[in-house]
């Protein structure tokens, strides 16, 4: 996809050899923003227990990581994971981050759509979800853009240096 800037986003599942530098992407933007789950070199997962991982969602139909490329590097990685209980298997969860320095060139977008394609082409996944810190307002702006609604709040989800955050809960039904 081309972006703002011109420049060429390549996105594509995830690959048993992206795995060490999934790792090194991820220890890298924990540290730009307080937005994730951890902070910066705070991923702890081996690379073989990540290979693992994408050799799983790999062989499903309904999950599965994607990355963005840009002149080789990875700017940004998504994950849309569908449980196999089959009671809640209509339901997804999706994750999103791209580097900070390409942060308002449209990967956000082009990453959440190429992940709602493919949540829509399963034929299985109905709702998909997502929780998103308060105060991290373009996400929001993004998240709501592609069709997502608020659905309630965490309370004190997060807990930054002794700052508490609420987590905003929201939904994109699909159908």
């Amino acid at each position: 996809m081309k972006l703002r800037n011109g420049m060429i986003l390549q996105i594509s599942k995830a690959i048993k050899s992206d795995a060490k530098e999934i790792i090194e992407y991820l220890n890298i933007v924990g540290g730009e923003s307080d937005n994730l789950l951890f902070g910066a070199n705070d991923f702890h997962m081996t690379v073989e227990a990540e290979e693992n991982f994408i050799v799983n969602l790999s062989d499903s139909n309904t999950s599965a990581l994607f990355i963005g490329r840009m002149g080789g590097e990875i700017v940004c990685v998504g994950s849309i994971i569908t449980p196999q209980r089959k009671r809640i298997a209509h339901h997804a969860d999706l994750t999103i981050s791209v580097k900070k320095r390409y942060w308002g060139l449209g990967i956000g977008t082009g990453l959440m759509q190429k992940m709602i394609d493919f949540a829509k082409e399963n034929c299985q996944t109905e709702i998909v979800h997502l929780g998103v810190k308060d105060d991290n307002i373009a996400a929001i702006e993004l998240y709501k853009k592609m069709g997502f609604i608020e659905i309630g709040r965490y309370k004190n989800f997060f807990k930054i240096q002794e700052k508490y955050s609420d987590e905003i809960l929201m939904n994109l039904y699909l159908k």
